[in-house]
């Protein structure tokens, strides 16, 4: 992969620190652990900017395509980022002023009249077409409430969507600590990682792997599978795996039939099964994979190996991530939502090497793909601010 240039919000010029903060997070999680890692790039914009206004976006509301003026009502208002303002205001330790609506010329004065040094937080940007459209005329909208703009979204920087793509045609922008942290830790893993390098995949999907696997195919020592993409590469191969969820999609069985002849692959050699289906790998292959995992210098983890979330079909993760944390020369990283969930619950999380905040972003980014929010920092704004000379991270 090729040195990613963009510009970093600890390179950005201090003037140009000093004027409003359009801060892009992700609120997307059903606890506050992807907020807690931007919490120190929060804090240092409240230190240096005139004002912070952070934009976010939760689940898949409906749009209003004519505008969006008042609170949401009815189903909408599940969709609404109100508690995480909340939240929010207690992790900062700063009181968080909540916008309820996208009338831009209230929202600029709101901003404006405010004290210095106060903290906004408009409503789910979903509820705006503009915003999965990558539509140039929201983000020109959104970029005239501030002066510069930071990305700390990275799990969302895979989608070309006005708050993180367009957005930086009119605003100089800036990656944010957690988000330079992102590509620095999995461009080490992709780039040049110690051996013996071993991916562990598992999860509810196959084909979300496949990208990974062709990338890594002759760079991974192991492949160690379980869940989902275990039981489609045993169902490909022959084996009769009954109930158990496989792979359906027949374009994506297809391209996963050239997977099942990489002979770096290793499956499960024994399963644990229940209500006739595949939920777990078994004993003989925690001590397998555990071995494995022992004596590796880089791994990459995907997906929880079983049914994480109903004991006893949560055993073979825990073996293994116990094998992870005892050997002490590996650089670990994590991601995903169901695999930070598990790691989470048994307090494995703040001992591997690093967390990643992204699933489908860290897939991409691991397959090689260039992601849309990443690269749209590499560009100039279209407006006649100054921008930071562009910096290296590779």
């Amino acid at each position: 992969m090729k040195s990613i240039m963009i510009k970093l919000l600890r390179r950005a010029n201090p003037k140009i620190l000093k004027g409003i903060a359009l801060v892009r997070l992700d609120f997307n999680t059903e606890d506050n652990w992807r907020i807690a890692a931007v919490i120190p790039t929060l804090k240092f914009l409240i230190r240096q900017a005139t004002k912070v206004v952070i934009i976010s976006h939760r689940g898949r509301p409906p749009e209003f395509k004519k505008g969006f003026y008042g609170a949401p009502a009815g189903d909408a208002k599940q969709f609404s980022l109100r508690a995480d303002s909340l939240a929010l205001k207690k992790l900062i330790k700063k009181n968080v002023h909540f916008i309820t609506h996208f009338d831009f010329g209230a929202i600029k004065k709101e901003i404006n009249d405010a004290p210095q040094k106060s903290v906004f937080l408009l409503e789910n940007l979903r509820f705006m077409a503009g915003e999965s459209g990558n539509d140039n005329r929201f983000a020109k909208k959104l970029s005239s409430v501030a002066d510069y703009y930071v990305n700390e979204a990275f799990a969302v920087s895979h989608r070309a969507h006005a708050s993180v793509s367009a957005i930086t045609r009119y605003l100089p922008s800036y990656a944010g600590f957690e988000l330079e942290h992102e590509i620095v830790s999995l461009s080490r893993a992709m780039d040049n990682p110690r051996q013996p390098l071993v991916l562990l995949l598992g999860g509810g999907k196959a084909s979300d792997k496949l990208g990974i696997l062709k990338y890594f195919k002759n760079k991974a020592d192991y492949f160690l599978l379980g869940g989902v993409p275990a039981n489609t590469i045993l169902f490909l191969k022959g084996v009769d795996v009954k109930n158990s969820i496989v792979e359906k999609d027949a374009a994506e069985l297809k391209k996963l039939k050239d997977i099942v002849r990489y002979k770096n692959i290793l499956l499960p050699a024994d399963f644990a099964w229940g209500d006739g289906k595949i939920l777990d790998i078994g004993k003989r292959t925690e001590l397998y994979f555990s071995k494995i995992v022992g004596r590796a210098r880089t791994i990459i983890w995907s997906g929880p190996l079983g049914f994480f979330e109903k004991k006893p079909f949560d055993e073979g993760s825990i073996a293994v991530a116990r094998a992870i944390l005892r050997n002490k020369k590996v650089f670990s990283i994590a991601g995903g939502g169901e695999t930070v969930a598990f790691l989470k619950k048994h307090g494995f999380d703040k001992k591997f090497g690093f967390i990643s905040t992204g699933g489908g972003a860290m897939l991409e980014f691991l397959e090689g793909k260039k992601l849309p929010g990443i690269a749209a920092l590499e560009g100039e704004p279209r407006r006649g601010r100054e921008a930071l000379k562009r910096s290296s991270v590779s």
